[in-house]
């Protein structure tokens, strides 16, 4: 079994940006360089046989280049805790109209649909249980802005789940060239 997403990695200069303002929050599992990435599609565990006719499907989707740029940061949380910190992505139009046409390449290839709505973001730091305090980094770093970059392609990843957490591998690159 395979477990995989797609998914684009922001230019090294923008992830440098990123790492650059890490810190400063107890408990927090800030990613790594290897782990910032902005995320299309959790596809999750398939088999082999699915992962290739994955592979196909998102061979045939074309898109027009566009340009985003990291804007604020914010949080998601599970019942109140908060267990995610990223930073977001703008616009979100672009990236949804090629999060909707990865979708369709997945139920194209019998997965199910995603039901979540989808909000681009980077993520910065994950939490355990007890959450973190995050609202003095969230003050600090409201105004996040970086200059615009050009998407003209995504990655699949397999991620692996290992003792110091998820390690991400390139599988395929679609479109442009990859960072």
């Amino acid at each position: 079994m395979h477990r995989l997403f797609v998914a684009i990695r922001p230019p090294a200069g923008h992830r440098a940006a990123l790492l650059a303002i890490m810190g400063g929050i107890a408990g927090a599992r800030w990613q790594s360089d290897a782990q910032l990435h902005l995320t299309l599609r959790f596809v999750g565990e398939i088999d082999r046989h699915r992962a290739n006719d994955l592979a196909d499907a998102l061979q045939a989707i074309r898109f027009a280049s566009f340009a985003v740029r990291l804007s604020g940061v914010g949080t998601f949380d599970r019942k109140g805790i908060v267990d995610t910190l990223w930073a977001g992505v703008q616009p979100r139009e672009p990236l949804a109209s090629l999060h909707r046409k990865i979708d369709r390449a997945c139920v194209a290839v019998g997965l199910a649909p995603e039901e979540r709505a989808y909000l681009p973001h980077v993520t910065l730091a994950r939490f355990g249980r007890s959450g973190g305090a995050v609202e003095p980094f969230l003050a600090r770093h409201a105004a996040l802005a970086s200059p615009s970059f050009t998407v003209d392609g995504f990655t699949l990843f397999e991620s692996r789940l290992g003792h110091g957490g998820a390690s991400y591998h390139a599988i395929d690159h679609y479109g442009g060239d990859p960072d």
